[in-house]
């Protein structure tokens, strides 16, 4: 696994030439149609002005790669090009727009499942080349620090935010719009990843994280002492394999000894061991670095603990917590769409030679 670099990270663009265009784009309503496809969700979405939404439409595949116990990129990529002609015209139907009324188009092109990636980039670029408006291409896990904007219209940077998905666990300064500083990462397993796995080996199946968080409300955290990794002169950082072993290496303890495994006590337990560390480390880097307010992002930030121990520890140390609704937690195309409306106002446009880059880092361009 490549791991990000610490520092500053922001968005070589073109800004715009005409500061008398860039005014009257600031001055009017911009409407902005977003398309997710990176992984196992197809969804549109129009958004005004980054954070009204007009329209939120999504086509989920979570029930078919239920068969499979987790994602299947090629079925995932036929279903795409199934669904994605259809949930782009209802967005466009309940939004009540045409595609002559929307400003841009803005589409995730990385990271992700490169052959999912392909159709929503695909459909984007077609849609900009016969429409003649601008494409604005979008990092995924961008969109979904951008999915605070929408609830939250006080929420501007300077904030902290910890990112917690399937495939990544970042704590990030967000200095500008689109402009991030990475200042911790997992040296391995994204905490997404490790509940997958755990739920996977406890027989809950697919999806792991919303299964381990219901069925941990049964069980005892403190039943099992599982371990919390540090990582030597990186406070900030996160390791989730060791404890993804050694919730395998209990199960298979007592199965060796024949005893019964507490289904209920495993997941509290070891649910509780990952949200101690993203919640004291993220507290830590917002006090050392001087931020007041705090966001979640991710689909692991619609966890009901994690929400629950976060604002706790927040309201103790005076910190401002915005997460959002559990629907824009998960993939959508709203955040992708608030996400570009901030790059289309500094100017960024992508060409039609956009491409799908499945391990695009976070503030690449």
């Amino acid at each position: 696994m490549e791991l990000p670099s610490r520092g500053e990270i922001g968005i070589t663009e073109e800004c715009a030439k005409d500061s008398a265009e860039m005014r009257l784009i600031m001055t009017k309503d911009t409407l902005i149609l977003g398309i997710e496809s990176s992984c196992d969700e197809t969804a549109a979405a129009v958004v005004r002005n980054g954070r009204e939404v007009l329209s939120n439409i999504i086509s989920s595949q979570i029930e078919l790669h239920k068969l499979y116990g987790g994602v299947v990129p090629e079925i995932a990529s036929r279903k795409h090009i199934e669904k994605i002609n259809q949930v782009i015209e209802e967005a466009l139907n309940t939004a009540n727009v045409t595609l002559q009324d929307v400003d841009a188009i803005g589409v995730t092109y990385g990271p992700g499942l490169v052959g999912a990636l392909l159709v929503g980039v695909a459909e984007a670029k077609a849609i900009s080349f016969a429409t003649g408006k601008p494409l604005v291409g979008v990092h995924h896990i961008e969109g979904h620090v951008s999915a605070n904007y929408i609830e939250h219209k006080d929420l501007e940077p300077p904030f902290l935010c910890l990112i917690v998905s399937g495939g990544h666990t970042h704590i990030v300064l967000v200095k500008e719009y689109g402009k991030y500083e990475i200042i911790g990462y997992t040296h391995d397993d994204a905490a997404g990843e490790a509940f997958d796995k755990v739920a996977r080996a406890i027989g809950l199946g697919y999806p792991g994280g919303p299964k381990i968080d219901k069925l941990a409300r049964e069980g005892r955290k403190d039943a099992i002492t599982f371990p919390r990794a540090h990582i030597e002169d990186a406070p900030y950082d996160f390791s989730f394999s060791g404890l993804k072993s050694a919730v395998l290496n209990y199960i298979n303890s007592c199965e060796m000894k024949k005893e019964e495994v507490n289904r209920a006590d495993v997941a509290a337990s070891f649910q509780e061991a990952v949200v101690d560390v993203l919640v004291t480390r993220t507290v830590l880097a917002a006090k050392d670095h001087g931020m007041k307010k705090v966001a979640i992002a991710g689909g692991v930030a619609a966890n009901s603990s994690l929400r629950e121990a976060m604002q706790k520890a927040c309201e103790k140390n005076g910190l401002s917590l915005y997460y959002p609704s559990p629907i824009y937690c998960t993939d959508n195309a709203v955040m992708i769409a608030s996400a570009a409306y901030y790059e289309y106002l500094k100017g960024f446009r992508s060409g039609l030679d956009l491409n799908a880059v499945p391990n695009l880092k976070i503030g690449q361009r």
